[in-house]
């Protein structure tokens, strides 16, 4: 199989084919989409494929058969029956600004009536959609295929003033009752977007949408599988660890037994041929970052959540579950599900190594609110783990603790709490992208932390005292006998216990022996 072009940042399905880039083929989803219903909504993180995947649908009932030679759909559809498509974006603009989003859309309305030709008088937005719609099926004699890209991002962008969010919401509230409403005249809806708004604040109008987010028949309609590197990028993978691609990327599941990549992560790799955060750089999460401290989220917690589905559905402007937050954000993956009676629960955690290291190097960041010295000192981190130097792993600790400022846990109200301490060891290590469990479990009990790191075992374990070098740390880490899982390996275990005081909100005792 020769090379082909990386479609990087190319979203028009023409062009891939035209240009011979390289193609997932997702038109079997398409065809099952055809099959089953009408409406349908998909909810995914951002850069994961779902504007060429509406744009793909665009071309299939626009009827460009020629676009489509090889691919699963071709022989599997009529292409002499053709549709028009009247495609949204809310991909751009400033939607902070009120009254923003009425003006994007009447923008939008203007060019898709000056290149159908049909004119409108209605000064209003959703008027002049219901017109649309009722026109152009007139016109082709075919009901209208509606594709709605981005939908809750003019809410999304406003988040941080509330009542511009609001309102934008309420305005797509009404324009997309207009699906529903003028029934008769659409063939097909497909709505994409990051987040999952309930149906009561936004969908309220739309009752007969088929929300497939979670739908496992339809868990790899965007991103690319471990087959799909094997059989269509090919050519790309010499030179690189599959395992480490794996590790680094893979890892997204919306139930089913298939995990994808980001393809933007994919695409971006093979092209520099290295491995970096590439999805995760695209986007500062400042937002999200600022909820988690403001919530005061352990960043212990993030790897370890869990979820019934009615909870990771629960977003609007003035109710966002972490959770969900985190889930439809694409911070963190369904990892296991298991039913509790009728209720159905996921346990959430990082997708993978990228997400993981990324996100708690931007916690760190937010708390030492200077990048340079963060850095410094999580490659200082590194060198003293890889000398095993204890002594100034204390010190490195006692310094970083001792820099933030007082204010900080007055306003936060969290001096003394054990696991925000631990949360900062936790959000070290995991920055530096090394091998941690969490809470590991053991026949004994569960230790705080387990870090496995150039052939060596360091258990952690945390404790918050009253007075310093107390000991019960170091006691609970050999009573329990954590070490024992790990005597297995071979390989030098260090048991590691390490007091905070609640006076001087420092490390305390930093005790370390060998197991």
């Amino acid at each position: 199989m020769s090379k082909r072009r990386l479609p990087i940042g190319i979203q028009t399905f023409r062009k891939i084919r035209e240009q011979n880039c390289y193609y997932v083929d997702k038109t079997a989803y398409i065809r099952r989409l055809l099959d089953e219903g009408t409406h349908y909504f998909l909810s995914r993180p951002r850069r994961f494929g779902k504007s060429l995947f509406l744009d793909t649908l665009k071309e299939v009932f626009e009827g460009n058969e020629p676009l489509f030679g090889g691919l699963y759909i071709h022989d599997r559809w009529e292409w002499s029956v053709r549709h028009p498509v009247l495609r949204l974006s809310f991909g751009s603009g400033n939607f902070k600004e009120p009254g923003y989003v009425e003006a994007n859309l009447m923008a939008q309305l203007d060019a898709v009536e000056r290149r159908t030709g049909v004119a409108s008088d209605y000064a209003s937005g959703p008027e002049r959609f219901a017109h649309l719609l009722e026109e152009l099926h007139d016109q082709a004699g075919q009901p209208v295929a509606v594709l709605i890209d981005e939908y809750d991002k003019p809410i999304l962008d406003a988040l941080e003033v509330p009542e511009t969010a609001r309102a934008n919401r309420d305005f797509l509230r009404g324009l997309y009752a207009v699906i529903k409403d003028r029934d008769a005249h659409v063939r097909f809806a497909f709505i994409t977007g990051v987040s999952k708004f309930s149906k009561v604040s936004l969908f309220s109008g739309l009752n007969n949408l088929k929300d497939i987010t979670l739908d496992a028949r339809y868990s790899a309609i965007c991103g690319y599988t471990d087959p799909d590197l094997d059989r269509v990028f090919a050519p790309e993978l010499s030179g690189l660890d599959r395992d480490q691609i794996r590790a680094w990327y893979n890892g997204y599941r919306w139930l089913g037994d298939e995990k994808v990549y980001n393809p933007f992560d994919i695409l971006l790799l093979f092209d520099r041929r290295e491995f970096a955060a590439y999805w995760f750089e695209t986007g500062t999460p400042t937002f999200l970052i600022e909820t988690l401290f403001k919530r005061r989220v352990s960043s212990l917690a993030l790897g370890q959540m869990e979820g019934s589905s009615e909870l990771l559905a629960t977003f609007d402007v003035d109710d966002m579950a972490t959770e969900a937050l985190l889930f439809q954000t694409g911070y963190l993956t369904i990892t296991a599900e298991e039913n509790l009676g009728d209720e159905r629960l996921y346990r959430l955690g990082y997708p993978n190594r990228e997400v993981r290291q990324s996100l708690n190097r931007s916690l760190l960041r937010y708390l030492v609110r200077d990048a340079t010295r963060q850095m410094a000192n999580s490659v200082r981190l590194y060198r003293l783990l890889e000398a095993n130097d204890f002594a100034g792993l204390e010190t490195l600790f006692h310094a970083f603790f001792a820099s933030i400022p007082y204010e900080w846990y007055v306003n936060n109200d969290i001096a003394g709490y054990e696991g925000y301490y631990a949360s900062v060891f936790y959000s070290y290590f995991a920055g530096l992208g090394l091998d941690i469990v969490v809470e590991d479990s053991t026949s004994h009990g569960r230790s705080d932390m387990a870090v496995v790191f150039n052939d060596h075992v360091y258990l952690f374990e945390f404790k918050v005292v009253e007075l310093a070098s107390a000991g019960a740390a170091m006691a609970q880490l050999k009573a329990r006998r954590y070490a024992d899982k790990y005597r297995a390996l071979g390989q030098p275990i260090y048991l590691i216990g390490v007091e905070f005081s609640k006076d001087t909100r420092n490390v305390a005792a930093f005790d370390v022996e060998c197991a």
